[in-house]
């Protein structure tokens, strides 16, 4: 009923940019937040950034002034802008989908998409 394709990772130098995208479709009715995470080898899963269905944004403190989430409703797709990258930005970035509404009265609390890897170095 859902699918994602995220697209936009690769290899840069640090202090360069990037710009990943996250693009749903399928059969539902709305998508309350669209968010990004990451997780890098050993380590566990964490939020990058989040914005819900009325452009409401959250950001982890390590990305903040760096990075910018954005979120097209029209298209089902939700952007995130990577400025100013770091070695230790690198990671796989996992696409995540709140509360996808199929129809009424039927609900998906959450949906991840397969990630796509992000690569900072010189």
């Amino acid at each position: 009923q859902v699918q994602l394709e995220e697209s936009g990772g690769g290899l840069v130098q640090p202090g360069g940019s990037l710009r990943l995208s996250c693009v749903a479709s399928g059969t539902f009715l709305t998508i309350e937040a669209m968010g990004w995470y990451r997780q890098a080898p050993g380590k566990e899963r964490e939020l990058v950034a989040t914005v819900t269905k009325g452009a409401g944004t959250t950001y982890a403190n390590s990305v903040k002034g760096r990075f910018t989430i954005s979120r097209d409703n029209s298209k089902n797709t939700v952007y995130l802008q990577m400025n100013s990258l770091k070695p230790e930005d690198s990671a796989v970035y996992y696409c995540k989908l709140d509360e996808i509404l199929i129809r009424r009265g039927v609900r998906i609390d959450r949906f991840w998409g397969q990630g796509t890897q992000v690569t900072v170095s010189s």
